[in-house]
């Protein structure tokens, strides 16, 4: 049997959000957007003060040494009280980077890393694509050689999020040239403030710039600053990943959920919920997001008693961002002409939908549209990739040939 919600945390957690939001809160989306940073940055910091930040963390460590479950429980009441779980760069640095350390890295790495992302005084991008290696990740190229007791880093990261923002890194990189593709990487955490660390932001056709390339020209890393063992990079990559869609599997059915209210509300507003076709679309989206719910739990049970998520982590990701695709398209077809132009406030995030609470303007959902749903079948993993994972893992279907060189 797995772990168990602890006794009386769910109810310690809502009364936390009753004690501590607004009057009439209906939602981060409905405030003025000058206001939504300010907003994020305190509730940030009485969650920290609240330890609820990462609450299946050690308690030395800023956590409660509860279980996977209670954070899921944290991550759906907050999603229903349409309030977020810390702000948008906790995706990386306490999803992804924090959990990762408190698996995987050393009694050092774990004391000096992880409180400082609970405080807030380190925040961190990720490393991963690069302008030739995007769904094949192992085929990355940026290398790091031991010299003199440190690690020298040459090459090129793209598509990292928040990279502006962020002091520190973890990137994937090449060891050993010599080894099967997948066996010489290495991941390395690396501070972002140095020289031989270039970042230049990418100007999206949101006017955004969110996404980042990196470049290293002799960038450094400390010989502790490893992740696992040396050229088992791709290991602690691939354990990474499972802490995001494990986590995904379970708040996801729920926050599309409460967009889904909102592109009713779009349908209503406009007078299209009268119309037979759109109708037979929300009444798909709606059914996609019924069967997303069912999966969830699943899968979340799964991964709460085994730790492990197999196959069923790519059909949930594949579900879900060709569901959210179909979903935020329609959102446009509803506004009609209104999406010829940007008006509104933009979400205050760069992925998933708005904030809840947002209003129904041409600016948020063409954000959610241009931006987040289009991009869903790409990061993470695409849809072609996913497909891969299921036909072989799941199904038992053999591997794709691999191509042969000309005249072989």
């Amino acid at each position: 049997m797995g772990p168990t919600e602890t006794p009386g945390f769910r109810d310690e957690v809502r009364t936390f959000l009753a004690q501590n939001l607004p009057s009439g809160w209906a939602g981060l989306g409905s405030l003025p957007s000058d206001e939504q940073a300010d907003f994020v940055k305190d509730w940030r910091a009485r969650m920290a003060e609240h330890r609820l930040l990462a609450v299946a963390w050690p308690e030395e460590y800023g956590g409660r040494g509860y279980t996977k479950l209670d954070h899921l429980t944290v991550a759906q009441e907050f999603a229903r009280s349409k309030v977020p779980v810390g702000a948008p760069s906790d995706t990386v640095s306490i999803k992804l980077l924090g959990n990762t350390v408190e698996r995987y890295g050393t009694p050092v790495q774990k004391t000096r890393i992880l409180p400082r992302i609970i405080s807030g005084e380190d925040v961190w991008c990720q490393g991963y694509s690069e302008p030739n290696s995007g769904s094949d990740l192992a085929s990355l190229r940026t290398r790091a050689e031991l010299r003199d007791d440190e690690w020298h880093i040459d090459g090129q990261k793209i598509w990292t999020s928040n990279a502006a923002n962020a002091n520190w890194m973890f990137a994937l990189v090449r060891t050993d040239p010599g080894a099967p593709k997948n066996r010489g990487i290495t991941m390395l955490l690396l501070p972002m403030d140095q020289p031989g660390v270039e970042v230049r932001p990418i100007r999206m056709n949101t006017g955004g710039s969110e996404l980042c390339e990196v470049f290293f020209t002799d960038a450094r890393a400390a010989v502790e600053n490893v992740v696992g063992e040396v050229n088992q990079g791709w290991t602690v990559a691939n354990a990474l990943l499972s802490h995001e869609r494990g986590e995904e599997a379970a708040v996801n059915p729920v926050l599309f959920a409460e967009e889904l209210e909102r592109l009713f509300s779009l349908a209503r507003e406009r007078g299209a919920d009268k119309d037979p076709a759109l109708r037979a679309r929300l009444t798909r989206c709606y059914v996609q997001v019924e069967v997303m719910r069912a999966m969830g739990d699943r899968i979340v049970d799964s991964y709460v008693r085994t730790g492990a998520l197999g196959p069923a982590a790519s059909v949930s990701k594949l579900y879900w961002s060709e569901y959210h695709q179909r979903a935020s398209e329609l959102a446009v077809d509803l506004l009609g002409t209104e999406a010829l132009t940007w008006q509104g406030d933009r979400p205050l995030k760069w992925f998933r939908g708005d904030n809840p609470g947002a209003a129904n303007s041409s600016a948020s959902w063409l954000t959610v549209y241009l931006t987040n749903s289009r991009a869903g079948t790409i990061y993470a993993g695409t849809s072609q990739m996913q497909r891969n994972i299921i036909a072989e893992r799941a199904l038992g279907l053999p591997r794709d040939p691999l191509p042969q060189p000309v005249g072989s």
